[in-house]
């Protein structure tokens, strides 16, 4: 599978560009938020984002100043949620690096949300892109309300299958859905072709938690400390499949270890031994699989080119992905 610097060559300069755009798009003239801006900028991502909406603008019609408006606007608004997360976690490293709520306390941490959020809205009347505005907003409403189903979630401990799609797909899957949609919506595309790529970021958004999902399962150093989802007492796939294959007894003491007993080691290992036991990554897995194949059917509809080719090979570099 090609590496992430491979697979961005076609739009590997306008990426480059975007980057220069970013930064000036954050500027202050507050000294201090300009050092924190800096910071963020700095540890930056794989700009997996930003990739989706230049490819996705590439494959309908070509990429234009307003293409790079909208993957500022969904890193911005994206940008200032996971702030304003790491507050309401209080979660005080991202990515390996301090997070700004541990480097400068909750109150700036807000406030620096609060302006990039700002920032993302004005970048977008400022130059009339309304429909991409639209588009992004339903997102981070879409993402509020999925944090919020989840927190309800897992205080009832809730096991239906249903609502952790209804969780996934509000939570992540809207975020990249937003990103192809963005993309296609600052081109020239139909409502058609915009709602295709919209429907193919949330199959490959879905996709790609079901992965993160089955991480904490796994047996193998995959970046992600085994047992996270569990400590945190989330409802996920593998645990939904592997639950709903066994008696009502065993459910149940599998059920009082996650709620009452998530912060024991030994206790956590006997979870995932019960998930690993009963196949469920291996039934997570295969459907991610069909998430998968799903978002290339709709690829399929569309000219061969090398976006075509980025998009598929982002896709399979999200769900071959180790970390």
């Amino acid at each position: 599978m090609p590496g992430i610097d491979q697979i961005k060559q076609p739009i590997a300069a306008e990426i480059d560009a975007f980057e220069v755009k970013f930064k000036e798009s954050m500027q202050s003239s507050a000294p201090l938020l300009n050092r924190i801006t800096h910071y963020i900028v700095k540890r930056k991502g794989k700009q997996m984002r930003p990739m989706f909406v230049f490819f996705a603008a590439k494959l309908c019609g070509g990429i234009v100043e307003a293409t790079h408006r909208g993957a500022a606007l969904v890193e911005l608004l994206h940008t200032a949620t996971l702030v304003h997360d790491d507050v309401v976690d209080n979660a005080y490293e991202r990515r390996g690096f301090f997070s700004i709520n541990a480097l400068w306390k909750n109150k700036i941490a807000v406030l620096v949300g609060d302006y990039l959020l700002s920032k993302g809205l004005l970048l977008s009347v400022n130059n009339n892109d309304f429909h991409l505005l639209k588009i992004v907003s339903e997102a981070v409403e879409q993402m509020s309300e999925g944090e919020l189903l989840q927190v309800e979630k897992v205080r009832r401990m809730d096991i239906s299958e249903e609502l952790y799609f209804n969780v996934i797909r509000q939570k992540t899957a809207s975020l990249i859905a937003s990103c192809c949609a963005c993309g296609a919506a600052s081109t020239a595309a139909s409502e058609e072709e915009i709602e295709k790529m919209r429907l193919f970021g949330e199959l490959v958004g879905i996709a790609f938690q079901i992965k993160d999902d089955t991480f904490d399962f796994g047996t193998d150093d995959v970046g992600k400390p085994l047992g996270i989802d569990i400590k945190e007492k989330k409802v996920t796939l593998p645990l939904i499949y592997a639950l709903n294959r066994v008696d009502k007894a065993e459910r149940k003491n599998i059920i009082n270890l996650v709620k009452n007993h998530n912060d024991d080691p030994k206790k956590i290992q006997q979870i995932i031994d019960f998930v690993n036991a009963n196949e469920g990554v291996h039934y997570a897995n295969q459907k991610m699989l069909e998430y998968q194949n799903k978002a290339f059917e709709i690829l399929d509809t569309f000219p061969d080119g090398d976006a075509k080719t980025g998009l598929q090979q982002l896709v399979k570099y999200t769900t071959e992905r180790k970390k």
